[in-house]
């Protein structure tokens, strides 16, 4: 059924409408330019965060930064409350209370309540170490961003879609750490008791390595400390390239995923010749020639 068909929609024509506005797959004007607005704002908030740490920046424009950022919180807030209200628009948060908690725990709206949640939380009591903590959520707008541009969310399906090989590649690159860093403990803990004196100091020598960094602050210096040292930087080497060929195996499959779905624009072949399909020419029985 079509949501403007629907008759919940019909009864309330103000929430469809905001609904449909705030939609990212809604195709209207109105919901283009609101989307184009907030992508402003948030990268706007990105440059703002970036230019406070800079002391004369800060000491200069320190007024019209705290100014911004109450406005972007009164504009993401309004963002987020018109959202919550509207989402009973869509089926699958029909339910009043129900459908709009459903829909509040989801990824995107848990982001968006936590990107203004600093702000309102300065007004009740807190240790300021914790509040200096939690404007770290700011950074958390930033991420808003990817509910509006389609690439990001492309990323996020993929991600989505390859979640269990992920976890396990995840889990076994725990592995890995753990037995390097335990490995290069005992090889080297005598030699330098000072740089690799326990495990976990070891493990940021491990990984260093296994991502193929190699600050150099940190080297072995022993023969069994160097050889183990060369088979976990090759193994490093190795066991980044498998998360690359997960993540394009799961980028092949949404690409065929959303093409068989019919999702892709629809090309003028005239305009585009090579994505004509070819068949071959219907034989026409009235030029046939008879045979002998």
């Amino acid at each position: 059924m079509n949501n403007a068909a629907d008759p919940y929609n019909l009864k309330h024509p103000l929430r469809y409408k905001i609904y449909t506005v705030l939609n990212i797959d809604s195709r209207t004007l109105a919901s283009k330019i609101v989307m184009g607005l907030i992508v402003v704002v948030i990268l706007a908030n990105a440059a703002t965060l970036v230019l406070q740490s800079v002391a004369h920046i800060q000491a200069e424009f320190g007024n019209f930064f705290n100014k911004f950022s109450l406005y972007s919180v009164i504009f993401f807030t309004v963002e987020y409350i018109l959202r919550m209200w509207s989402i009973s628009c869509d089926p699958n948060y029909r339910k009043p209370f129900i459908g709009r908690l459903k829909y509040g725990l989801t990824g995107m709206q848990i982001i968006d309540l936590l990107a203004i949640a600093p702000f309102y939380l300065s007004f009740v009591y807190f240790d300021l170490r914790i509040l200096r903590l939690l404007r770290i959520f700011r950074l958390l707008r930033i991420f808003k961003v990817a509910r509006y541009v389609t690439a990001l969310n492309l990323l996020v399906r993929v991600m989505r879609r390859k979640r269990d090989e992920l976890i396990l590649i995840f889990v076994i690159l725990i592995f890995l750490l753990l037995i390097a860093s335990t490995a290069m403990y005992y090889a080297e803990n005598a030699a330098q008791p000072v740089n690799f004196s326990s495990i976990p100091e070891a493990m940021w020598w491990a990984i260093i390595t296994l991502t193929s960094v190699g600050y150099g602050d940190v080297v072995p210096i022993t023969d069994l400390g160097r050889l183990l040292g060369g088979v976990i930087a090759v193994i490093g080497v190795a066991f980044f390239a498998i998360p690359t060929g997960v993540l394009a195996s799961g980028f092949s499959e949404e690409f065929s995923l959303t093409e068989n779905q019919g999702d892709f624009p629809q090309l003028n072949p005239n305009a585009h010749p090579l994505k004509q399909k070819f068949s071959p020419p219907k034989s026409d029985q009235s030029t046939q020639i008879p045979k002998e």
